[in-house]
């Protein structure tokens, strides 16, 4: 097994799904053979798309996640699936290198300057060493405190105990996405836009995960969106959903005051990035899984 970097665009040219699956060509099978059973880390290249002017990427390592198994597609030819588990994205993005230091060696020519045969590969191993730095430093945030409720102590990183004992609990991985998704939402319940805090600063706002962690829904903002507690309850016992159009979708048997409470404009309020907003994928499920197997009764 081994500990390696995957690379994928703002608009992948593959059918990358980060939080559950790695699409490569053939070229990488070996490497990422190699994976399968360990963990790898996400990288977001300059370029965001196929074109060769697009220059929105970020340039940082962005989540962590485990290889469970490599899939043929049998779509197209010579190319595979990786598929993971335990997404968990980081409080705050790394970029691959501070001043002259590079968090992959293999990255760094003998002259200082950056190896770029080496970055333009799609999936390169990485030492154990260089993989516990690069989680540490993007879950750095994450001691600042992040509670869903009075009663709820601030869960730390704790950089001295070891990163994946860390990353696979949940409470930790609970906290993490918390975080996340209220940041990205302003601490502003998306589909009423109340935002409300008690005297000593503790949100009212909670974060649900569109496709439940039951289902096996990732901690992913893209799978997260920012409610009230009613909301939310209404959101997990399948009452209201979302439409891909950004609609709210409300059951009959929702006490009318509560449309008095939605957006004016029946849609949800989105992140001020576009690339934290609820995944169509994610949405569909919570309509035909949640929203549509629960009864009016």
């Amino acid at each position: 097994m081994a500990k390696a970097i995957f690379t994928t665009k703002i608009t992948p040219s593959y059918n990358d799904l980060p939080e559950l699956m790695y699409h490569f060509p053939k070229t990488y099978l070996r490497q990422a053979n190699l994976t399968v059973g360990d963990w790898i880390i996400y990288y977001e290249p300059r370029r965001e798309d196929i074109s060769p002017a697009g220059h929105a990427g970020r340039q940082c390592y962005f989540a962590t996640a485990r290889v469970t198994h490599i899939k043929e597609d049998i779509a197209v030819k010579d190319h595979y699936y990786a598929f993971v588990e335990n997404y968990v994205e980081f409080s705050v993005p790394v970029p691959f290198k501070i001043g002259s230091f590079y968090y992959e060696s293999g990255l760094k020519k003998a002259d200082g300057s950056t190896n770029k045969g080496a970055f333009g590969r799609a999936v390169r191993i990485i030492q154990d060493e260089e993989y516990q730095a690069i989680v540490a430093a993007g879950m750095a945030q994450i001691n600042e405190q992040t509670v869903r409720d009075d009663s709820e102590p601030p869960i730390n990183f704790d950089v001295e105990r070891p990163v994946i004992q860390q990353i696979i609990e949940r409470p930790f991985r609970e906290a993490a996405f918390s975080r996340l998704v209220k940041d990205e939402y302003g601490l502003t319940c998306s589909m009423t836009g109340i935002t409300i805090k008690n005297d000593r600063g503790i949100m009212e706002v909670e974060a649900a995960h569109i496709k439940p962690v039951k289902f096996n829904g990732p901690d992913s903002v893209r799978n997260g969106i920012a409610l009230c507690r009613t909301f939310h309850w209404m959101f997990d016992h399948g009452l209201i959903s979302v439409a891909d159009s950004c609609d709210i979708m409300v059951k009959n048997i929702v006490p009318p005051k509560v449309y008095q409470l939605l957006n004016s404009n029946g849609k949800i309020r989105l992140p001020s990035n576009s690339m934290s907003a609820p995944h169509p994928r994610f949405l569909k499920f919570h309509r035909e899984v949640i929203y549509n197997s629960a009864t009016n009764r």
